[in-house]
């Protein structure tokens, strides 16, 4: 049987950009990512001040700075009935936005891991504790045992190590939301802005990413049941292009023209507010991270985000307790979890703000009734008078 000190289930933004932030720290780890690549679904993310703020910890935010533009502010427009019923403007953020294409995340971080730290290929079937020392074994679908010191669950909504610990199951919301770009070889001539347009019973927004492309989603709030059905890129190209025909002749275009290989649909998923506040992150030396720990809608953008924030605070919170020799100056297990429990004390605070701002957002986008979108905007102005105050967070140096 192999043991390794650190193990991170899942190669996406949470297990790279964890795997990073110890590799900045001197501490050693090893990504088990199931796929034969890095992972690429998402197209796209909107990052905002604290992402950039994580990032930069990270050592990758001037990297990525150089292929995406930066956005100066956000329109939001409801339009019911072919007549459009409100239109708002503002900053998207209390500092920098920009787009980023996850491909280029993702390179950007493995490509700063030590050789050798990224196993693509290595899918975990199943997590247990070793009856001798209560340390976790991971059991690979090759056959392959892993005992490890460290077991760090970032292996998203469906993830393995998050059941090892008791975690609920994510919920399901109603909707569906499919993703893509659009190439524009001579500039699209958008405004650097993200626009997001409700009509009925359908959420599109655009990101400008460079001059030239554009990221766009749309969001079913109430799925086709054709769109359970999709069998290949060219049916979730026909169904999207049909969700949004009542769209203007520029956003039809723009989905008609997009590279359909970049399309993704997915059921929007999420983790609730109170399982955010109540579950129980640490088992062992075992805990979770990104969406394994907080799966939330996009509705604020800050999923991307806060997986790098996770990253930080985690690796800070085990460097603290381990010093400079990292694991070899672990003595016992209870070093190892007293770091786990605060990261998840730090973490839980900004977490359970997160979660509830974006459920509620995402209630109110989908609710019909005048009653419940007078209760949810209460709410909302209530507990988040500034409805960007997210972004003001700032994880903190590595």
């Amino acid at each position: 049987m192999e043991e390794l000190d650190i193990v991170i289930v899942g190669g996406g933004i949470a297990g790279l950009s964890t795997s990073l932030a110890l590799h900045r720290k001197g501490i050693k780890s090893i990504v088990l990512e199931r796929s034969e690549s890095v992972r690429s679904e998402g197209a796209a993310f909107g990052i905002q001040t604290n992402g950039w703020l994580a990032l930069q910890q990270l050592g990758v935010a001037d990297k990525l700075r150089l292929n995406s533009l930066p956005i100066h502010q956000i329109r939001d427009v409801m339009i019911e009935k072919g007549i459009k019923r409100r239109e708002s403007v503002g900053p998207a953020s209390h500092g920098e936005v920009r787009g980023v294409l996850r491909n280029d995340m993702v390179r950007a971080l493995a490509h700063s891991l030590p050789i050798g730290t990224l196993r693509l290929g290595s899918q975990i079937v199943s997590v247990k504790r070793d009856e001798a020392t209560s340390f976790p074994i991971v059991h690979l679908r090759n056959g392959q045992d892993i005992k490890t010191k460290v077991l760090i669950g970032c292996d998203g909504s469906n993830s393995i190590v998050s059941k090892f610990l008791g975690l609920n199951p994510t919920k399901a919301l109603g909707s569906r939301a499919v993703r893509g770009f659009t190439n524009y070889p001579n500039g699209h001539g958008f405004p650097q802005e993200f626009i997001r347009i409700k009509m009925n019973n359908v959420v599109s927004g655009r990101l400008p990413i460079t001059h030239n492309l554009v990221f766009w989603f749309v969001v079913m709030l109430k799925c086709p049941q054709e769109s359970t059905n999709l069998k290949n890129q060219e049916d979730v190209a026909r169904l999207t292009l049909a969700t949004v025909c009542e769209f203007s002749e520029e956003w039809k275009e723009m989905v008609k023209k997009c590279d359909i290989d970049s399309l993704y649909i997915s059921r929007l998923r999420y983790r609730s507010p109170w399982d955010v506040m109540s579950s129980k992150f640490r088992r062992g030396t075992v805990t979770v991270a990104g969406d394994s720990m907080h799966l939330m809608g996009p509705f604020i953008g800050q999923g991307c985000s806060a997986a790098l924030e996770d990253g930080v605070v985690l690796a800070r919170c085990l460097w603290s307790k381990l010093g400079q020799d990292g694991m070899n100056n672990v003595s016992s297990r209870k070093q190892i979890e007293e770091a786990i429990d605060e990261y998840v004390r730090e973490r839980r605070g900004r977490l359970v703000g997160l979660s509830t701002q974006t459920y509620l957002t995402g209630r109110l986008i989908e609710a019909s009734s005048p009653a419940m979108k007078l209760l949810l905007i209460v709410l909302l102005m209530v507990l988040f008078r500034d409805h960007i105050g997210h972004t003001r967070y700032d994880c903190g140096r590595l």
